[in-house]
């Protein structure tokens, strides 16, 4: 499986759908996530598009890096795997308690 990419600075507005437009021209596109808002339902800022391939991703870091979308610059770089965080540590508040 080729190597997922991070891509930050999305406009609010921003779906899966266009965000897998953004990179179908860079290969083909194996999906294509965008971070949505649980209450508003709007995007959060951010996604993540997993390519055919490592070259392909790599051309999509290089081509799409630093480019604007909506008035907004972009961030693609490689996805850093997700950190796994204890659950049920806690009373469920948010606080430390000790």
């Amino acid at each position: 499986m080729a190597k997922r990419t991070y891509v930050g600075g999305l406009p609010a507005t921003t779906d899966d759908k266009d965000l897998e437009k953004l990179f179908a021209p860079l290969g083909t596109v194996i999906s294509a996530t965008v971070i949505n808002n649980r209450s508003t339902g709007q995007c959060k800022g951010y996604g993540f598009v997993q390519m055919q391939t490592d070259a392909q991703a790599d051309a999509a870091i290089r081509t799409l890096n630093r480019t604007q979308i909506g008035g907004r610059e972009l961030t693609v770089n490689e996805a850093r795997p997700r950190l796994e965080h204890p659950r049920g540590s806690g009373n469920g508040d948010g606080r430390k308690h000790g």
